[in-house]
C-alpha cells in the first residue's frame, strides 16, 4: 500500500547550492521528478566558483544561498553520492565532496532543521582554483539570486 501522506520526518532533506538547484544543469536529471518540496534557504559556509563550471562549499561563517530539497525516497542519496564523487568508506581527502549534516535557515534566519549538504575541503578548492563568491550565490545558467524568497 502506498502512503499518500508523507510524514515530514520521513523526508530526506538536501541543501543544494550549485548544479542541483532548480533551473541549473543537474536539477532536471537528478531531482525534478523526485523532489516533493523546494524551499529557498541558506546555510553557514563559504561558497567558491570552480573554473571547471560548478561550485564548491566549505565550512565557514558566511551565508551560502540555495534551496532545501525534500525527497521521499532515501535512494536519492545514493544517486547524489555518485554525482558528487562521495563514498562514505573513503577518507575525506579522497572524495571530491563529503556529505554531512548542517543546519538550514529560511530567509528570516529561522531554522528549517537539518539537512545533508555536500562540502569540499579547502585544500581541494585550492587545488581546483576556486575563487570566493562573496555574495554566497552561484549560477552556471546565469540565474540571479532572488532574495525576496517568494
Amino acid at each position: 500500500m502506498i502512503e499518500s501522506n508523507i510524514e515530514f520526518s520521513d523526508l530526506i532533506q538536501v541543501f543544494v547550492y550549485g548544479t542541483l538547484k532548480p533551473g541549473e544543469t543537474n536539477y532536471q536529471k537528478y531531482c525534478a521528478d523526485k523532489v516533493v518540496d523546494v524551499k529557498r534557504a541558506f546555510v553557514q559556509g563559504k561558497l567558491f566558483a570552480l573554473p571547471i563550471g560548478y561550485p564548491a562549499m566549505t565550512l565557514g561563517d558566511s551565508q551560502v544561498h540555495g534551496y532545501l530539497l525534500s525527497f521521499s525516497n532515501p535512494r536519492i542519496l545514493n544517486e547524489l553520492d555518485v554525482l558528487e564523487d562521495y563514498q562514505p568508506n573513503r577518507q575525506m581527502p579522497e572524495n571530491l565532496y563529503n556529505r554531512q549534516i548542517t543546519e538550514v535557515y529560511e530567509p528570516q534566519s529561522l531554522s528549517l532543521g537539518w539537512a545533508w549538504v555536500y562540502l569540499m575541503t579547502l585544500d581541494r578548492v585550492d587545488q581546483l582554483g576556486g575563487f570566493l563568491q562573496p555574495d554566497g550565490w552561484w549560477s552556471g545558467c546565469g540565474l540571479t539570486a532572488k532574495y525576496s524568497y517568494e
